[in-house]
Parts: C-alpha cells; sequence; structure tokens
C-alpha cells in the first residue's frame, strides 16, 4: 500500500468531526513530504479541511450543512506534546461541564505548568493559566477537581449545596491510590483548598487518613467559603466558615 492510500485509510477511520494531527497518523519521517502532499489533495477535494498549522479535522455535514468541530476537539490536540498530556481545560468551561454552573465562557481557560497554550482559531478563543503541578493523562482529572474547589466561592450561578454534593460524588468515584494522589497534589494549592477538600472527604469517608492536610493548615486561620454546616456538616471543623 502507497502512503497515499495508507493515510487515506487512516482518516477514512476517523469520525466526521474529529480532529487530528501528524501524530495521529502513525508516519515516518521520511513518508512526512509524501504525507503533506496527500493532505494538500484531500484539503482541495474537501475531505480534510485545516485548522491550522499541522492541525486538521475531517468535517461533519448535517441537513443544513457543513458542522465544524465542537471546541473541545479543537482544543484536544494543543493538549499533547510528543503524544503526552501537557495541558487541560479549566475554568468556566469545565466547571459547565461539571454542571457547576449554566455559564459558557467566550474565551477558554487551559492551564499547563510546562507551555502557556493561546488559542485563536475562528470563534474559539482560549488563553492560558498556570497549573499548579506538571499535568499528565494520570493526574489531570484530579487537577480538574482541585481548580473547581480552588475557584468555588468566584463560580458564577453556584447552587452551593448542589455543588458540594458534585464535588463529593467525584471524589466518590475515585479509588484510594487517586484519593492519596489527590491530596498530594492538593499540597500545591493555596490554605483554602486544602480546608475545603478535608472538609469534604471527611464527610463522605471516614477511612482517609486526612493528617497531612491537617497540619498543613494553619490552625488560626478561618476559610470564608459561605458554606454552613447544614451544607457541609464537616465545615467548621476545617475553619470554613
Amino acid at each position: 500500500m502507497n502512503i497515499a492510500k495508507k493515510i487515506e485509510k487512516i482518516i477514512n477511520g476517523f469520525e466526521n468531526g474529529d480532529t487530528f494531527t501528524y501524530k495521529d497518523l502513525n508516519i515516518k519521517k521520511e513518508e512526512y513530504s509524501a504525507v503533506t502532499k496527500t493532505l494538500e489533495r484531500l484539503i482541495k477535494k474537501g475531505i480534510v479541511k485545516r485548522i491550522s498549522t499541522g492541525v486538521f479535522y475531517k468535517p461533519k455535514q448535517s441537513i443544513f450543512g457543513e458542522l465544524k468541530p465542537d471546541e473541545e476537539k479543537v482544543i484536544t490536540p494543543y493538549l499533547f506534546k510528543n503524544g503526552k498530556r501537557i495541558a487541560y481545560i479549566t475554568g468556566l468551561l469545565l466547571y459547565n461541564k461539571m454542571g457547576l454552573t449554566t455559564q459558557i465562557p467566550k474565551n477558554i481557560s487551559i492551564a499547563s505548568s510546562k507551555k502557556r497554550i493561546y488559542i485563536s482559531k475562528g470563534n474559539i478563543k482560549a488563553s492560558a493559566v498556570r497549573s499548579y503541578v506538571d499535568v499528565t493523562d494520570e493526574n489531570y482529572k484530579l487537577l480538574e477537581l482541585l481548580d473547581a474547589i480552588k475557584d468555588f466561592k468566584k463560580i458564577p450561578d453556584l447552587d452551593k449545596e448542589s455543588a458540594v454534593k458534585i464535588l463529593q460524588n467525584k471524589i466518590l468515584e475515585l479509588n484510594n491510590k487517586q484519593k492519596k494522589e489527590l491530596i498530594k497534589i492538593a499540597l500545591e494549592y493555596p490554605p483554602r483548598v486544602r480546608a475545603f477538600l478535608g472538609a469534604l472527604i471527611e464527610n463522605i469517608d471516614n477511612k482517609t487518613n486526612l493528617i497531612i492536610l491537617n497540619e498543613s493548615l494553619n490552625p488560626l486561620s478561618e476559610y470564608n467559603l459561605e458554606i454552613t454546616k447544614d451544607i457541609l456538616p464537616t465545615a467548621e471543623k476545617w475553619n470554613i466558615r
């Protein structure tokens, strides 16, 4: 099978609306020139569309015409480098997907410790924020959870009671290893995050060791999150007001 047919076969295997990069085509260095020509030919035919340099998508059609790939699919290639995750989506778009707010942002936030990622492609705008630790496939879900805890008080349209339940359910989905890693990463976050996480975990799990979180906090500090004990019974114990 020649390179052109090989690339066409791979692209045919993608779903309409999927984004992809050269990395997804599994090509060798010596094939790069031929692959580039093949992609240019497919772009002219409308089989493939270019989002930006090295980032493409397979158009999806509807009765109303071509549909653009959704925001997350456009952004996904930027979250990886050499096949490894280095970033994740955070901020309002994340909190909307978590069910914490109904608002959808005009500008998406992308967190990474290794690279400042900015995107401006059509209606999709993304700006960079600094992650507290290096991002990996294993920890980015934990970072999402900690970010929601960090931004709890400033998330718009937040129902605190429902939000506490959502966060606790996210914690309940974690296994013991993931909980330990969550606590370890939380030590890199501000004190209010550590206190809030401790209160959330203690309210639903009396087996997880929270000493390291407790000892990392100043016993005289208070954290104004406007959470009552009716919403979170363990709040006062962790000096949350």
